[in-house]
This record gives structure tokens, sequence and C-alpha cells, in this order.
């Protein structure tokens, strides 16, 4: 059966903020939690980047939901040795409840410290071996390291969970997804991909937890919906791969001017308004496709209005 959590978007609300969101998303029936890591946002309209990890810890002690990273990038930005020492001492306080979603990054957060953003197979490459260093020192062994890409020299994580943090890797096109099977504990995508999921079951995944992230618009009005997506989410309607390759949010800005009204309205992409059917057919397709998760994230001011129609209304309704 799919169980339906709550995506706490980073990229759109401050760390205050999505802390209140986690027990409002624990209080409604959600069933965990996802949260985007950025270094900048998509577009300025969304405004808000925190450090994922310093919310990460404030989560353990706003809900007893588990918490994944929908997706950290361990390749650039942040040394994988890094990444480890974060992933443990998060699990330690979530009391084994977390999970580390990894994937291969966006120019937009990871070109920050002036390094050239490597092409596709490449960042595959640094993903696989940044993996492999992060699984040995989460097992608290010593480690020394000398790689093509990364170095790691006598570093021990003292601060460990019971259990090894589960490493989840994402998929957006058949390369990555070969990786997640040939690597990963569980795979996570968005939306409902279901060729990219057959192809993680055959390539290796079997049986290995899966998940999919949609984004919603709650409104009483449809048409202040659609017009609030694009005002704040835009990003959502770029083909390809546009989004790893812009390293700015004005050049987000640049692209998504071609983005209107109608690609909201009639593509069918996003839920908009408070018809609850418009929302369970969404999310139901995420669940028909075979995702064992779904995580959804609120685009829009009305938290409290939006927590409220999913308790009363759209959870009660979804197939578990």
């Amino acid at each position: 059966m799919t169980s339906f959590g709550y995506f706490l978007a980073s990229e759109d609300h401050g760390p205050r903020a999505l802390v209140e969101q986690a027990g409002q998303a624990e209080r409604a029936g959600f069933s965990g939690l996802w949260i985007s890591d950025h270094y900048h946002p998509w577009i300025d309209a969304q405004g808000q980047s925190p450090f994922v990890w310093s919310v990460i810890g404030a989560l353990a002690q706003a809900t007893t939901l588990p918490v994944e990273t929908a997706v950290t990038c361990p390749t650039v930005r942040i040394h994988p040795a890094v990444i480890a020492q974060a992933a443990a001492t998060s699990a330690v306080q979530h009391e084994g409840r977390f999970r580390l979603g990894l994937g291969s990054g966006e120019a937009l957060n990871e070109h920050i410290l002036g390094t050239a953003w490597p092409r596709a197979e490449v960042r595959l490459e640094m993903l696989a071996e940044a993996v492999e260093i992060i699984r040995r020192l989460l097992t608290g062994e010593r480690v020394s390291h000398r790689g093509r890409h990364y170095t790691v020299e006598n570093a021990r994580l003292y601060t460990l969970p019971e259990e090894p943090v589960p490493v989840d890797i994402s998929g957006y096109g058949p390369a990555a997804t070969d990786l997640a099977a040939r690597i990963g504990d569980g795979f996570v995508t968005m939306g409902p991909e279901a060729g990219l999921l057959r192809w993680f079951r055959e390539g290796g995944g079997g049986a290995k937890p899966t998940a999919c992230g949609i984004k919603v618009c709650y409104d009483t009005d449809r048409e202040r919906a659609a017009a609030t997506v694009l005002e704040r989410w835009p990003n959502l309607f770029l083909p390809g791969e546009l989004a790893a390759q812009l390293p700015e949010p004005r050049h987000f800005e640049q692209a998504t001017r071609l983005v209107t009204a109608d690609h909201v309205r009639d593509g069918g992409q996003v839920p908009l308004g408070d018809d609850p059917e418009e929302h369970i057919r969404a999310l139901t397709a995420c669940a028909e496709a075979g995702f064992d998760h779904v995580y959804l994230s609120q685009i829009g001011p009305d938290m409290d209005g939006f927590f409220d129609f999913y308790r009363t209304k759209v959870l009660p309704q979804l197939p578990r």
C-alpha cells in the first residue's frame, strides 16, 4: 500500500515556518516528511533557502514523523565526508527515522564555490564515489580514501545511529535511475513516472522502496491558485535539463517568461483549487504507478487551509 507524506519546500519557506508545517503535517495525518536541500531558491519570488541540516535538527523536536532529504547533493558544494556526519547526527536526533536522499545536483546550488559544473556522466560518477565514502563512514570505521574525485584521510564518525542510515538515490532519467538501482537503498523521483519506476525495478532495484513527489496548490479560488503557481513555481514547467544547468535564479526567471497561465491551468501537472477529487486523482495516479510513498507540497500562502483541507477531505479518501 502507498503512504502519503508532506514535502517541506526549503526554497519557499523559512526555517521556523518549515518546522511549524512539519507539526501541522503530523496533526493532519501525513505519514512522513521530505525536505529539499538548496543554497538558492529556483526564482527570487520563492525567496528562501535555509540550511537544511539546521532545520532537520529542529524537526527532531517538532515531530515524530520520518524525515528524508529530497534531495541532497554530496559532490560539489559539500564534501561527502561532511554529508556523512550530518546524516549520522540527524539519524541519532530522529531516533533512526531519517533517510538520506541523494542526487547529482543542480548548477543552481553547486556552482557557488567557483568550480566547473561537470557534465551529467561525470556528476553521476562523482555521486557513486560519494555514496561509497558515505556508506563506509556510516559504519563507524576509520576511513582513508583516495579516489578519482575525493580524498578522505583518517576520518571516523563517533556519533552514529544504531543502524546505518538508508541511502536513497534520485533519478529523472535512465542513467541516474540505473545508478539508483545499483547503489541505492531506494529510489526517489518527481511525478508519477511509471516508466522510470519500471526501469528501476527491472534494472536491479527489485522491491526496494520507491517514492515520488508532486506539487499542489490549494486555494478556494482555482484561478487564483493558477496565478499563484505561475508566480511562485513556474520552473516546474521548464523542459529537459534546464533545471540542472541554469546557474542562478535570474536565469530561471528569464526561462520561465515562456510559461503561461495556460500551461499551469490546462497542463494537469499541478492540482489546483479546492475540489478534493482533483487532488485525489493526482495522488492516486502516483500510487497506481506503483510508488510506495508519495510526498506532496503546497504552493501558496494558506497553509492552515491546506492542512485542514487535506485532513478532512483528501487524506481520508486516498488508497492506503
